[in-house]
């Protein structure tokens, strides 16, 4: 047995161990196949990769060249790009290098599986099928040494053959002689001796032959047989030996592959730090920058109907609202501004903490942080703007009536909710609500509505007592329930004195400030009779004078129009012919229509018509011409005109409790719509929906809807979970599960 570590030989340890040997030698030829067969598929999965690898590249670079310019300088750049090439962006560049390092390794993987194929693959074919060979031969000659060896034990069992004959010859002519006669006993006796001589050769034969087959023997076993071990031992070392080389070679091809790569890998890896964030950023600014003019400034606009100066009302109930707004906004302020200072520590807390999670320092989530950071920052703008519209209202009012605040008594009011009925101090009415909640001060028990808290005199006397508290609450409810009085109807006698004076200086300017521009407006180019020439209007204002009430309630007045800016009427409203009716509306067709059907008029684009029944829904209405025709049109196909005289000639310089009444005293100008097809005369019956939640539209193609509101349906849910519905003539798709037919 061969000692650990030394270099065996089959030949000496293994004897007559051919069978096994070169059962052995031949599975490691085979497992030469199974090797090449795995470089073969290893060379086709490069291949493929190398492909995919390539593929991949070719897709991103065509996206790239598809999206480099809006990457790069936006979707609308101010300066046009020129060379694409040049005009790429850092971050397009460094992308492109990483695209052209995947192709580049695609390539190394591609010449990798060539190399497989040319220096592992096929030498290992070719080694496998020469040891094959080699191994054959080795077994054809064991065959044959087994075949003399099988020869030689042959000759000796034949040679043992012959002298077994040859005994049993001698003792049958022993046995013959003793039996002879005397006239033959002497021949038998020389038959005899001649046959012991040939038993005496033939043995000797066979002795000779077994020395003869012994040494053949052992030159079979100690030569012959361990000669040819030990060249299948060789063999299947030289084996080894050439595996071992193509596997070095296969190695190098595989490392000089990477070595490549990473060369590919290390010139990508300089290349990604140029990319300085700031430079996409600089080039997107010189491709997109603009010449910009900050938005101006709101000015005030003045009202069509009331003041046309922004000056701020200064009189004395003026003044009482400014020093309450006032005090009040100096009371917060300080508040506000330490409100302002804590939150923006918690803002820069936040960002402290994100740019640690930037630089590795805090593993914290900065998703959820930038969330939270955000919220940080909408709770400090509200505050900033508290704290900004505090500063602006004491700087505002300063400005135009100085600090009124000073001396002022301010009422220390807290918020209160009335379970008994109470009034208001202030206007006298009572505090209505499912909660009834309002104000009442802490010191002398005044009490008012929380729409009144900022019009209350800052006149508190202080602490008071119960029983003060009683008294200055029945002073108070007296002097509301005068100014109550009035404000419900009766004359005041210092009314009249304190009208506020409709002069205007420039009229023209309010009218034209866009509000009275509207089609609720036009009849500002129409005569209006003054107020003065209808004496009998219950509306009429009373010329009493006496003594002012600051608690007075009044209702604004709506002044008539400047006599330089009427008009004469137009030529419709002057019609009074028998089939007009100055209170039916007028309308005009803006596109003509041809009748198709039964109880339809055919009318030309440009007529004036009366509208004798109004849209009912359907999309239709019933008019009548100036030939005394009447029938159905599409109501698209018309647009409101302007009321008629006997409408306007009403007075507008009146009491009303709306500051639109001239909007009131008109007919709605109609928006024009374009000739939406009409429905047909039949679907007079209509179905309608109520919309159960509320909609935002996401395109022209569908309604906004609010919950409880109504449209007529065209079209039920046709599986695609949309329903047709239309309102104003005009038809768009909404969810069919939003709505429920009513």
């Amino acid at each position: 047995m061969a000692e650990v570590g030394a270099t065996p030989s089959f030949g000496a340890e293994l004897r007559d161990g051919f069978k096994p040997v070169n059962a052995w030698v031949s599975n490691g030829v085979v497992w030469l196949d199974e090797i090449q067969q795995f470089y073969r598929e290893r060379a086709v999965i490069e291949k493929e990769y190398s492909s995919r690898l390539y593929a991949l590249a070719k897709k991103y670079f065509e996206k790239k060249a598809k999206k480099s310019s809006n990457l790069s300088v936006g979707d609308t750049p101010t300066l046009t790009p020129g060379s694409l090439e040049r005009d790429l962006s850092a971050s397009l560049t460094t992308w492109t290098t990483q695209l052209s390092t995947v192709e580049a390794r695609a390539a190394e993987h591609d010449r990798y599986s060539s190399d497989l194929l040319l220096q592992v693959a096929e030498p290992l074919k070719n080694i496998a099928i020469r040891y094959e060979e080699l191994r054959k031969s080795h077994a054809e000659y064991a065959g044959k040494l087994d075949r003399e060896r099988d020869i030689s034990y042959g000759d000796l069992k034949k040679q043992k053959g012959r002298y077994d004959g040859a005994c049993q010859e001698v003792e049958n002519r022993r046995k013959r002689t003793e039996s002879s006669f005397d006239h033959s006993k002497t021949k038998a006796q020389n038959a005899y001796q001649q046959q012991i001589v040939e038993m005496h050769n033939l043995k000797n034969t066979y002795i000779i032959s077994i020395n003869v087959t012994n040494k053949q023997k052992e030159r079979y076993y100690h030569e012959y047989v361990p000669d040819l071990l030990d060249s299948l031992q060789d063999l299947s070392e030289t084996r080894v030996g050439q595996l071992n080389s193509l596997w070095s070679q296969a190695t190098n091809l595989e490392s000089l592959t990477l070595s490549r790569s990473q060369e590919h890998l290390r010139h990508l890896s300089l290349e990604i730090p140029r990319n300085n964030p700031s430079l996409d950023s600089q080039m997107f600014v010189q491709h997109n920058l603009a010449q910009w003019q900050e938005p101006l400034d709101m000015v005030f606009e003045p009202s069509p109907v009331w003041l046309d100066d922004n000056a701020m009302a200064t009189n004395d109930t003026a003044k009482i609202f400014l020093r309450n707004v006032l005090g009040k906004s100096k009371g917060q302020l300080h508040e506000l501004k330490q409100d302002v200072d804590k939150k923006k520590k918690e803002v820069e807390s936040a960002r402290r903490i994100r740019r640690d999670i930037k630089e590795g320092r805090d593993k914290r989530d900065e998703v959820e942080l930038v969330k939270a950071m955000f919220a940080l920052q909408e709770n400090l703008h509200e505050a900033e703007r508290k704290r900004l519209t505090a500063e602006v209202e004491i700087a505002t009012i300063t400005d135009a009536v100085g600090d009124v605040s000073l001396g002022a008594q301010n009422h220390n009011f807290r918020p209160q909710t009335f379970k008994i009925p109470t009034n208001c101090d202030l206007c006298g009415e009572r505090i209505w609500g499912l909660s009834a909640k309002g104000f009442d001060c802490r010191d002398c028990g005044y009490t008012c509505h929380s729409k009144c808290e900022m019009k209350v005199p800052a006149q508190c006397p202080g602490e008071q007592s119960k029983d003060e508290k009683k008294k200055l609450k029945a002073e108070r409810q007296a002097s509301s329930n005068v100014a109550l009085h009035f404000a419900n109807g009766a004359s005041h006698p210092d009314l009249a004195s304190e009208l506020p004076t409709l002069s205007r200086t420039n009229t023209l300017n309010s009218l034209s400030s866009g509000y009275a521009a509207s089609a609720n407006r036009s009849v500002s180019g129409l005569p209006l009779k003054a107020p003065s020439d209808e004496p009998n209007s219950d509306h009429s204002v009373s010329q009493s004078t006496g003594p002012k009430s600051a608690t007075t309630r009044r209702n604004r007045i709506v002044a008539p129009p400047p006599t330089h800016y009427i008009s004469e009427l137009p030529v419709e409203l002057n019609d009074t012919s028998p089939m007009s009716n100055p209170r039916e509306p007028r309308a005009k067709m803006i596109y003509p229509y041809h009748a198709t059907g039964e109880g339809e008029l055919t009318v030309e684009e440009g007529q004036e018509v009366t509208v004798l029944e109004p849209d009912d829904g359907s999309g239709w209405l019933t008019i009548r011409t100036s030939a005394s025709a009447s029938g159905l049109v599409p109501a698209s196909y018309l647009e409101n005109l302007p009321a008629t005289l006997a409408e306007l000639e009403r007075p507008t310089s009146t009491y009303s409790s709306s500051s639109a009444s001239v909007a009131g005293s008109t007919l709605g100008m109609g928006r024009k719509k374009g000739p939406a097809v009409a429905p047909k005369r039949g679907a007079k019956k209509l179905k309608y929906v109520e919309a159960m939640y509320d909609y935002e539209a996401r395109s022209d193609a569908e309604w906004s809807m609010t919950e409880g509101e109504k449209f007529v349906l065209v079209s039920g849910d046709a599986g695609d979970g949309w329903a047709d519905v239309e309102i104003g003539g005009v038809r768009r798709s909404v969810p069919a599960n939003y709505i429920q037919e009513v």
